[in-house]
Formats: C-alpha cells, structure tokens, sequence
C-alpha cells in the first residue's frame, strides 16, 4: 500500500529490478522503500505531505579541531611565565655562583659573568619547555605534543642543512656592508675560550630549539590564524629581531639581519608545516657562524682577532 495514494509521485530507491510486487521486507509496501529527504527536495505542493519521521535536517558540516589549539590568552601567558622564568632563573644562578663559587664578588658583578647568565637561561629555558608540554597536552588535551606544534621532521634534512649554511654566509656578506657598531653587548661573551665555547655550543643545541619552539612553534600559527600567514610571517620576523635587539644595541644594521634571519626561518616553517625544519636552519645557521668564527680565531684562542676584523 502507497503511503501516498494521492500523490503521483512515488520516493522509491533507484532499484532496477522490477516491481515483482513481493514483500521482502516483511511489510504490506511491497518492494517500494521510502528514502528519508528534506522539504526542500519537494515541490512546495507536496512538502506537507511528508510525514515529519522522513524528514532529516540538513546539519552544518563538523568544524575540525582548532589548529593550533592554543589560543591568543594562551600565548599572552606564555610570554608572561617567559619573563619570570628568564628573571627567576638568573636570579637563582647569580646566588649559587655567590654562595659556592664567587663568595668575595657581588651580585651584580656575578650578574655580567656571562657563564652564570647562560647558566641562568638555560635554566629558564627548562621551564619554560616544561610549560609548553602542560600547555598542549593538559590544558588543551593534544597528546601528541611534538604532532600539535607541527614538528614534522624532514625526510631529508641536508638540504636544510645547506640552506643554514648558505643564508649564514649570505648575511655575513650583508652584514659587511652595513653600519655595525665595534662594540656590542654580544661581543662580551666572548673574552674568554670557555666563554665562546659555552656559548657556540649553547647557540646551536638550546637555543635555536626553545626559539624555534616559541616563535615558530607557538607563536606564528596563533598570527597566522588571526591576520593570515605573509602578515604573520612579518611579524614573527620582527619578534625575532626584537627579542635579540638587546644584545645589538638595537642598531638598525645587526638588528636588519637578525630581522632577515627570522623571516626565512618562518617562511621555511610555513611552506613546510615543519618546525623541525626551521630549527635545522636556524642550528646551521649559528653553527656556521660559530664555525667561521673557530677558524678566525685559531681555535678561539686568540679571540682578539675579532676585533680588528
């Protein structure tokens, strides 16, 4: 029996056998079935006839997770807990150097050593890490950490290798060019060989990763999301610069490159969707740095040399 006598058309499934007029189903409909529509499928003169069980709503399509699945407020917290831990851990190195190793020096003649201030860092830069962690797999329940920040490991890491190398090489020509004052902050981690070994070694294993990890890992996909990825890889680029301006005097001529700097590892983290690949530039980049200036110094036993070059 029709569930609809007095309508001439007839919702059958697209079946190409013939109506044998049996009952496979159980039922009194015959072979006939009735697929469920919606009212919009229907001429308007038929719509009310369709009883409301077959009616099926259309629902808007399922949003996929938000990526990244930290927020703007997160990312504001993040800095905030940055600045403490940064303060914090130097404070707490500074007073262990006093206590155990610079009994008779004051705290901020221990403060300028520049060993205990990248003992300090290094120290913040474990808890801030520690953080993130929480931050992804607790707070906003991603359990795949490394998967959440788009780490993606290259299949072939050489040519980032290569492009490490050849940007590094590239600025340092750059920077040739430019006004750079002879005298920078930066220059005195480097009186002693301890000192530069430290701190070559420590710009090319902690730093670059906790670097990569905030600006490219957290940062940059929350700005990429709110203003689009070519303004968000400006800004992340100017972040960089930014952060490593107090080490430049924020002379326009080093801060120009480091601003470069951070726009190519951004771009590489954007085409790429691989954090681990513009950490792999970012490691040689400074590792060629670190390289040119071992060579220049004889092994960083005369480090007078860079001075006069």
């Amino acid at each position: 029996m029709n569930a609809f006598p007095e309508d001439p058309i007839s919702l059958r499934s697209a079946d190409p056998r013939p109506d044998d007029g049996q009952n496979t189903s159980g039922s009194s409909r015959g072979s006939g079935q009735f697929l469920p529509v919606s009212l919009g499928s229907l001429p308007p003169e038929h719509a009310q006839a369709v009883p409301s069980e077959q009616i099926v709503l259309a629902s808007p399509p399922a949003e996929g997770p938000r990526d990244p699945a930290w927020t703007a407020l997160d990312l504001i917290r993040l800095i905030v807990l940055t600045i403490v831990a940064l303060i914090a851990g130097v404070l707490a190195t500074v007073l262990i150097a006093r206590l155990w190793i610079y009994p008779h020096s004051t705290i901020g003649d221990i403060a300028r050593i520049p060993l205990v201030a990248v003992a300090g860092q290094g120290l913040a830069y474990l808890l801030v890490f520690a953080y993130m962690y929480v931050l992804v797999t607790r707070e906003r329940r991603q359990p795949d950490f490394l998967d959440a920040i788009h780490w993606n490991w290259p299949s072939s890491p050489a040519g980032y290798v290569l492009t490490g190398i050849v940007l590094s090489i590239a600025l340092q020509l750059l920077a040739s060019r430019l006004p750079i004052p002879k005298n920078l902050p930066i220059d005195t981690f480097f009186r002693t060989s301890s000192e530069a070994w430290v701190l070559a070694i420590f710009g090319m294993t902690l730093a670059p990763l906790m670097e990569e990890l905030f600006f490219r890992g957290f940062l940059y996909p929350v700005l990429a999301r709110g203003i689009g990825a070519t303004a968000a890889i400006f800004v992340t680029g100017f972040a960089f610069a930014l952060l490593h301006g107090s080490q430049l005097m924020y002379s326009w001529g080093p801060v120009l490159v480091i601003f470069l700097v951070g726009i190519v590892l951004t771009m590489v983290r954007s085409h790429k969707n691989s954090v681990a690949a513009s950490l792999i530039v970012h490691v040689s980049y400074n590792g060629t740095i670190s390289a040119l200036m071992f060579f220049a110094t004889d092994g960083f036993r005369h480090l007078e040399k860079l001075g006069s070059q």
